[in-house]
């Protein structure tokens, strides 16, 4: 039997990558997923073979999770499908967009930003709540980049990723007398097309020779920590922002 028998999660943006990594594991660890995508269909359709043949339960629902309307026909379809409650809910989406320093940046890269990683979470976490109980769990997706600042141009990046930490401890002292868990974590370099977009070559080569670990993570690593944190073996930790960057961050 599976960590997570019987137990509906919702992943946003969970589709590719980071994402498609988290609804897999969860369904292998018997949870029944809805996963949300925003722009590949084909994406969503790749994840959701994956999971039924393997003998998992999923369905995927577009949705800019931006938009009020689209993060609550996510939780509606989801009701629809496996019933009104949630049990689980990981945010992974989010991204950096691009680089900018300081002054080439406007209000509206401001709020794209803000937009996209935290006001994503507040509407997920908001929709979420109602249909959770008891045991309930919420894992966020951060950034190491909340940590330290980012690297040049992601100043933007960083701050909404520093919110999502800030929101994550409100919420679970919010959360946790209805026995609701809120939890985050704050992945480094992991080896996705996210950092082959955003990343230079350099730097990752770099890292290879600097981290304690000696390379970069891998999406299933992080996979792994989100079931444990959406799971009963974490029952007793709330309000935590988890590292999970080989190192990097203390060296």
């Amino acid at each position: 039997m599976g960590k997570l028998n019987g137990k509906v999660a919702i992943v946003t943006g969970g589709a590719r990558d980071l994402g498609r990594a988290v609804s897999v594991k969860l369904a292998r660890e018997g949870a029944k997923v809805c996963l949300n995508y925003f722009a590949s269909k084909e994406n969503a359709e790749e994840t959701l073979d994956i999971i039924r043949r393997e003998g998992g339960e999923a369905i995927a629902v577009q949705g800019d999770m931006t938009k009020a309307a689209d993060v609550k026909n996510l939780f509606a379809k989801t009701a629809e499908a496996f019933g009104p409650v949630i049990h689980i809910l990981v945010n992974v989406v989010g991204g950096i967009v691009g680089r900018k320093l300081i002054t080439e940046q406007d209000e509206e890269w401001y709020d794209l930003l803000m937009d996209i990683n935290m006001r994503s979470v507040f509407l997920s976490t908001r929709e979420a709540v109602p249909m959770m109980t008891e045991g309930g769990a919420i894992v966020n997706f951060s950034s190491q980049a909340a940590r330290d600042g980012g690297g040049p141009g992601a100043s933007m990046y960083a701050t909404s990723k520093a919110a999502v930490i800030c929101h994550t401890r409100a919420m679970a002292k919010e959360l946790g007398p209805k026995g609701i868990r809120v939890n985050a974590l704050a992945p480094g370099m992991i080896n996705t097309s996210f950092h082959d977009r955003f990343t230079k070559p350099e730097a990752r080569q770099n890292l290879h020779k600097s981290a304690p670990l000696r390379r970069e993570g891998e999406a299933h690593e992080v996979a792994d920590l989100v079931c444990f944190l959406a799971s009963e073996e974490s029952s007793y930790i709330t309000g935590a922002s988890i590292d999970i960057n080989g190192g990097v961050l203390f060296s």
